[in-house]
């Protein structure tokens, strides 16, 4: 069960916003969490019991590390043990579903060089939906605890519903136990605050049901097909479709979500902020799924020396984390290369391109970042290497493609090129732009005028909403491409 879908809008969300609304502030934090464990369960029947035995292992970790920190040092009990401990239950269970099969293919290959006979095999495990979110969620927590960022919480209903908290549960942000806490024992609930919600969730809807599909149906069919039969202007078509795609499938996901927060009464932190804007590679990851980013900065950038090292040692780390980066995307070769991609890049930056960068024309700079981050996308989205080094070559009319076999006219249609426009527009901040301008004409406005330009205004958004909500139900109910982009991280 995603955001997207008419079950969700019309019967899960409804049930659960009404729940809420009956059960009060005495039971609302465990009405939430049997919520979040129910939707978590409609997907993941099976591995919502792991999920359960793994909060609350985390959640004893917590209390001990809390414990022995204050208590005098035993050589037995160390919260440094428990740290390592929860690390390893962590990470283990990523391992054992998401990378074992890669580790193990890997081995036999390097084996088989060798002149040895490949031995090693590994069951082949589903991966369950957000894993690596919920598994850099709880990680996130025991370690902030094991730092003394924030005390270990007693309250287990609160720490059980952070890890489980539906909005966040299969597609993120990441976000961290200490920005929830306010939510968690002092929400404030109020009809701004829900219809700050209900305005936010509506615009990840559109984003995701109008943008996003309507453009993955181009990219999917652009991708499956043979690297040596696309012209080049068809492989461009796909690869800017996808670029589009990701950032409008997943920032979509996050508005619903931050929506969701408010209408519950939690602040979950932004995700992305006009990344496509850039102007340098490192600003593009400053402004891109920014709760991974920031997680990898504080959780394994600034242990390993961060920028205190020497030059040589930095650059390493920066390597390092991006190799990590793309592979907590998936155990895929494709992914490790575009993560050592976006890596190269930030390192040639800090090594002295950044400056000469600032020099530059501002749109020759802003076309840097997007030839990098397009060409990276190939990478991302290639089910291969050999499939990514194909698209290269057909991008730059190296391949034998007969234009007659797929003329481009077959995959750009009216609604194709309506929703690349509008992607193309709001992937800038227009928004930003027309709340300045609605700001101004109220400030320049006599109380009287104000009263009615705040009306116009405010009757523009609800009716935009409205439209916005009505095409993406019309869009979900008559069957339109709804791919889920997630499955794989």
């Amino acid at each position: 069960m995603v955001f997207s879908s008419l079950l969700f809008l019309f019967l899960f969300l409804p049930i659960v916003l009404t729940g809420y609304l009956l059960v009060g502030r005495r039971g609302d934090r465990c009405f939430l969490l049997g919520a979040g464990l129910f939707f978590y369960a409609w997907g993941e029947m099976f591995f919502v019991f792991i999920m359960l035995l793994t909060m609350i292992l985390n959640f004893i970790f917590a209390l001990f590390i809390e414990t022995f920190k204050k208590a005098r040092p035993v050589n037995l009990f160390k919260p440094r043990m428990f740290l390592w401990l929860a690390v390893m239950l962590n990470l283990g269970l990523l391992v054992i579903y998401k990378y074992l099969s890669f580790l193990t293919t890997n081995v036999n290959w390097m084996t088989q060089a060798l002149g040895f006979s490949p031995t090693l095999t590994a069951p082949s495990f589903y991966l369950p939906l957000g894993l690596s979110f919920f598994t850099f969620r709880s990680l996130s927590y025991v370690i902030d605890v094991y730092r003394g960022k924030m005390e270990a919480s007693k309250k287990w209903v609160s720490v059980f519903l952070y890890f489980s908290f539906f909005p966040l549960a299969i597609a993120g942000p990441i976000a961290r136990f200490s920005e929830m806490a306010p939510g968690m024992f002092n929400r404030v609930i109020n009809i701004e605050l829900f219809l700050t919600g209900m305005k936010r969730f509506i615009i990840g809807l559109g984003k995701k049901c109008l943008i996003a599909n309507t453009l993955a149906s181009v990219a999917d069919r652009v991708f499956s097909l043979p690297a040596g039969q696309l012209p080049a202007e068809l492989a461009w078509l796909g690869v800017l479709c996808y670029t589009l795609q990701i950032y409008f499938d997943f920032s979509g996901y996050s508005d619903m979500a931050i929506g969701l927060g408010k209408l519950f009464g939690f602040t979950i932190l932004e995700n992305f902020n006009y990344p496509y804007i850039s102007q340098s590679i490192r600003e593009f990851w400053r402004r891109w799924h920014i709760s991974l980013s920031s997680w990898f900065r504080d959780y394994v950038y600034i242990p390993m020396g961060g920028n205190q090292s020497g030059s040589v040692r930095v650059y390493v780390n920066l390597i390092i984390v991006f190799l990590l980066c793309g592979l907590w995307h998936g155990a895929q070769w494709t992914f490790v290369v575009w993560g050592l991609w976006h890596g190269f890049f930030i390192v040639l930056e800090r090594l002295g391109s950044n400056r000469r960068l600032a020099d530059f024309w501002k749109p020759l700079r802003h076309a840097y970042v997007l030839i990098v981050v397009i060409l990276g996308w190939v990478f991302f989205r290639s089910e291969t290497l050999s499939q990514a080094l194909g698209l290269f070559q057909a991008l730059f009319g190296f391949s034998r493609a007969d234009r007659l076999e797929f003329p481009i006219r077959l995959f750009l249609n009216r609604e194709v090129a309506l929703a690349f426009l509008a992607g193309t527009i709001f992937s800038g901040p227009i928004p930003l732009g027309f709340e300045k301008i609605t700001n101004h004409l109220l400030a320049k406005s006599g109380s009287a005028r104000k009263r009615i330009v705040h009306w116009g205004l405010s009757f523009l958004l609800v009716f935009s909403l409205g439209i916005i909500f009505l095409a993406s139900v019309m869009s979900l109910a008559g069957g339109t491409y709804n791919p889920f982009i997630y499955f794989r991280f």
